[in-house]
């Protein structure tokens, strides 16, 4: 048994990895920025702890890395925009002081590969996070991987979404580069190996596929194993650069995330797997495996606490929906109790409160419905006094409650796709933070020209919302 902690464990990778640790038999504290991001995502387990630590604030990470024999270091910056690079590599160098003189024997770094001609700022801060955290004196494997195939690979995603959201592929030169991507059982495999065999110092290694494609066949191959057209035209007048402005139209991969990786996309990947092959032996996926097995999988992600486990959320999934939902949502800070922003809330729906703000506008969004071939809108109120999982508010369905903390209601329209609306109280040094935000996984192109036509209303109805909201809880505790 090894005491784990897992950096970045409310990821992509992170969040699919620290089951399998468990599994194993390991001790694992998983961190995220938010713990309520890890109670969502992971399923409560005696041996794992979660706990909240933005790799910023450089006095926690001293506090609580040193303690552990194991590191997994899964984090980017990617998200943060343009100026990711500098807050990636701040990250890695707070992470590296932290395990100078500690306890850690071991860190197992997932990393990107390295072209050989040409680079991106990703690449590059991927590079440079490497030796950052080999400057800290304790061995430090890093793992090396191009296109990792599975449902909710980011890269993986955008070309999925091309597939599903496009008539004809719209693409630039760069669709004839060439990669060898990795399914992600096949990672997840060398990811556990290396805990079972620390170095005594760093090393390098490449992962990658059996099979060596140009982006151009590993559309064709997605195409054919999801049952679209393969329709593909490459112009050198579509540079990455301008591909990445116009990447939120296309796929519901966060923009931020998507420009970075598509920065890099025209220069050939290509792993050399075959020292880490020999060393941790296992049956690669061929591409078109993987491709299948994701496409097989698609929608297991919402089996989860985020939703509810609720079988009408999970029976309205389809295929082709987007993996990384849209967001939209307001914020405000107040002095004002939980328990009366709660008493508030609880109400939404009702004869004396409505939806809180803009009344008029929710209800012309349900008579829309009738347009698409609905009957008449159905009023539904909950039996009881306090809101119970389950409940039903007009459309709209209670997947998830917690009293004073947290309310998700399940979308009940008929839209191209599908999404719920939260709202959620969190203490915030003596204050309340009240947050109201939107979750919508578009399905193909309907679905995302449906979000963005429906998004100026939500940026102005949440922001009343909230308002409102924390105006009425105020009343309601000076009575």
């Amino acid at each position: 048994m090894t005491h784990i902690i897992v950096l970045g464990a409310s990821g992509y990778i992170g969040s699919q990895l620290v089951p399998l640790l468990l599994s194993q038999g390991h001790t694992v504290t998983a961190t995220a920025r938010q713990r309520e991001t890890l109670e969502k995502q992971l399923t409560e387990h005696p041996n794992l702890t979660l706990h909240a630590l933005d790799l910023a604030d450089s006095e926690a990470v001293n506090a609580l890395l040193p303690h552990f024999d194991t590191v997994f270091f899964l984090v980017h910056g990617m998200s943060h925009g343009d100026y990711f690079v500098d807050y990636e590599l701040s990250l890695a160098d707070n992470v590296s002081h932290a395990l100078q003189g500690s306890h850690v024997k071991h860190v197992i770094y997932l990393s990107a590969l390295q072209p050989k001609y040409g680079s991106s700022e990703h690449v590059k801060a991927r590079k440079k996070t490497g030796d950052i955290l080999r400057k800290s004196g304790v061995a430090i494997s890093e793992l090396r991987a191009g296109i990792i195939v599975g449902p909710g690979s980011a890269a993986f995603e955008i070309m999925r979404d091309f597939v599903y959201n496009l008539p004809i592929l719209i693409t630039p030169k760069w669709v004839d580069a060439k990669a060898n991507p990795i399914a992600l059982d096949n990672l997840n495999h060398y990811l556990l190996a290396l805990v079972m065999e620390p170095p005594s110092t760093h090393q390098i290694l490449e992962v990658g596929g059996p099979n060596v494609l140009t982006y151009r066949e590993q559309f064709k191959i997605i195409s054919r194993l999801a049952n679209k057209p393969y329709r593909l035209w490459s112009t050198s007048l579509l540079t990455p650069n301008m591909a990445s402005h116009w990447l939120t139209l296309i796929t519901s991969v966060p923009a931020p995330i998507g420009k970075a990786l598509l920065g890099g996309l025209e220069h050939d990947f290509i792993a050399n797997s075959m020292p880490i092959s020999i060393r941790f032996p296992q049956h690669l996926l061929t591409y078109e495996e993987a491709v299948s097995a994701a496409i097989k999988h698609d929608g297991d992600f919402i089996r989860n606490k985020v939703w509810g486990y609720d079988p009408v959320a999970l029976y309205r999934w389809q295929p082709g929906f987007g993996y990384y939902p849209k967001q939209a949502g307001a914020t405000l800070k107040t002095d004002v109790s939980a328990e009366a922003l709660w008493q508030v809330i609880q109400h939404i729906g009702s004869r004396q409160h409505g939806y809180f703000y803009a009344n008029v506008l929710w209800r012309l969004r349900e008579w829309l419905d009738v347009l698409v071939g609905a009957g008449k809108p159905i009023r539904r109120s909950p039996p009881g006094p306090q809101l119970q999982v389950g409940d039903y508010i007009d459309s709209w369905k209670v997947i998830r409650c917690e009293p004073n903390q947290f309310l998700s209601l399940l979308f009940g329209l008929r839209a191209p796709g599908l999404g719920r609306l939260e709202f959620t109280i969190r203490e915030d040094n003596g204050q309340r933070t009240l947050d109201i935000r939107a979750w919508w996984h578009p399905k193909g192109c309907r679905g995302l020209l449906y979000w963005f036509a429906m998004m100026p209303a939500h940026l102005f109805i949440f922001r009343g919302m909230v308002k409102v909201i924390e105006r009425k809880a105020r009343a309601l505790s000076e009575t």
